[in-house]
């Protein structure tokens, strides 16, 4: 049993592009992928390199790149990358197919934008108490 659920837990590298405005993604991207349902550790090895350990039934590595994506962050389109990124895009899907996970189950990429709306700020937060925004 212990075997078979080491197949399920994956560590994966992410790299970013360095034409950016954030010279550091990764430790950015580390801070909006923590606390994430299914990722089980995230951290920035450098400044363009991020490691994520996840468990695949729960999230898959392209539910979170496209998260990272729609975040506004830029992974690195060396060729390289783009074949281990489908290989792995491939397998996991497979993987989670065969273990009866649909891929329809986009409830990760919903809570990083929640997550990262929350610790955004911005004057979208009402500063009123719960009671009184009934109130006009």
């Amino acid at each position: 049993m212990e075997g078979e659920d080491s197949d399920l837990i994956k560590l994966r590298e992410i790299v970013f592009t360095e034409l950016h405005p954030d010279p550091a993604q990764a430790q950015s991207a580390a801070s909006m992928l923590e606390g994430i349902d299914g990722i089980l550790e995230v951290h920035a090895e450098t400044r363009l390199l991020l490691k994520v350990r996840y468990h695949v039934l729960k999230v898959s590595l392209e539910q979170i790149e496209t998260a990272l994506i729609d975040c506004g962050f830029h992974l690195s389109s060396k060729l390289i990358y783009k074949v281990a990124r489908a290989l792995y895009y491939y397998t996991e899907e497979n993987q989670r197919a065969n273990n009866g996970c649909s891929s329809e189950d986009h409830n990760c990429t919903r809570k990083i934008f929640i997550n990262r709306y929350q610790q955004k700020t911005h004057g979208c937060a009402d500063p009123r108490p719960e009671h009184w925004r009934k109130y006009l």
